[in-house]
């Protein structure tokens, strides 16, 4: 409780004190004139749409069925590498299942994990994309899409469609290029130009 002088003394300090006549809230009306900032971010988005990085097509591809066999190499890998590669003799150093992915984002994570492999010095991986049996049309769409995808990249040098144990026709191995810090290791080791 406060005493009758402790009022008094508040009401005194308090005397020049006057009202807000404004109401308590916050002014939440859109401004109706366009400020120059966003008409400079107005013109730029239409200017400059995003630019897309990733080479991979996204257009319509031949379409493939369940069966399929993927198969393809650059010139000049050798036949014996290819043969390997083929029969699943080198070790798969890391994996990719795009299944129930989109073509969209199966499309990114392809071209990242292409990158990705060539950045970690990793040379043979798989795809998992799946055989496409349960598509009423029969066709393979994500592993259709692949056979076009990766010959479009230049750090791929073959890929051929795994062994049953590894996924089938349902899973491809995919041989990435070295990195430019492993070929210059092994001209280190071997002594090369």
């Amino acid at each position: 409780m406060t005493t009758k002088d402790e009022r008094l003394s508040f009401l005194e300090e308090m005397k020049d004190v006057r009202r807000i006549r404004k109401p308590n809230r916050a002014e939440v009306s859109t401004p109706r004139e366009l400020t120059p900032g966003h008409l400079e971010r107005q013109r730029a988005a239409v200017e400059s749409p995003v630019r897309d990085t990733n080479p991979l097509t996204s257009e319509m591809v031949e379409p493939l069925t369940a069966h399929d066999v993927l198969s393809w190499q650059r010139p000049g890998i050798q036949h014996g590498v290819f043969r390997k590669l083929r029969l699943g003799q080198y070790p798969i150093e890391a994996r990719l299942d795009l299944h129930r992915m989109t073509v969209e984002q199966a499309r990114r994570e392809v071209f990242a994990f292409v990158g990705d492999c060539v950045r970690y010095g990793l040379r043979s991986v798989i795809i998992l994309h799946g055989k496409g049996e349960r598509n009423p049309d029969g066709v393979a769409q994500l592993k259709s899409y692949l056979a076009k995808w990766l010959p479009e990249l230049t750090d791929v040098m073959a890929f051929h469609s795994a062994q049953k144990h590894h996924g089938g026709t349902g899973a491809v191995y995919v041989m990435v290029r070295k990195s430019e810090r492993d070929k210059q290791h092994n001209r280190e080791i071997h002594g090369s130009r």
